[in-house]
């Protein structure tokens, strides 16, 4: 903003010295029109705000969509990260659900575990798995949901 400020001073400087020039460039050079002169000056100074002002809403614009793409960065960190914990988790009780399959497996070779316990945990690890992948396919589809509009944004400009 600071040098947009500093532009709007150096132009209206500028502004102010050519009208000084102007007014005692006037009275020394007989028929020449000085109301055309000021009316152009004045021309010239309202095009000079108006581009200004364009200027500093642009800015303005390009400042709130760049926060606007912070705030979605984040939120998809924090979506990440929250779903990495997840799918950690998932991944633990399918490691466990391992573990303990394979525990029941050595008990029924040794013939001492019940064939329905064997049955059970590997029911069990079947749908872990498949809680996971759905998990998996989830993250993946929230990820390219929030990416795709980013990317079109991208393209765009």
């Amino acid at each position: 903003m600071s040098n947009i400020e500093e532009l709007e001073r150096r132009i209206s400087v500028a502004f102010d010295r050519i009208g000084q020039a102007v007014d005692s460039f006037v009275p020394a050079a007989p028929g020449i029109d000085t109301a055309a002169l000021q009316d152009a000056l004045q021309a010239e100074q309202a095009t000079n705000a108006e581009l200004t002002e364009r200027l500093r809403v642009m800015t303005l614009r390009g400042e709130s969509d760049a926060a606007e793409a912070a705030e979605k960065v984040g939120r998809l960190v924090r979506a990440l990260d929250a779903q990495g914990i997840e799918l950690q988790r998932l991944k633990n009780t399918v490691v466990q659900l391992r573990e303990s399959l394979r525990a029941l497996r050595e008990a029924q070779t040794a013939g001492v575990a019940d064939p329905h316990l064997l049955n059970t945990a590997m029911l069990v690890e079947l749908e872990a798995l498949q809680a996971t992948r759905l998990t998996e396919m989830a993250q993946m589809e929230e990820i390219l949901a929030e990416l795709h509009p980013l990317i079109e944004e991208v393209q765009d400009a």
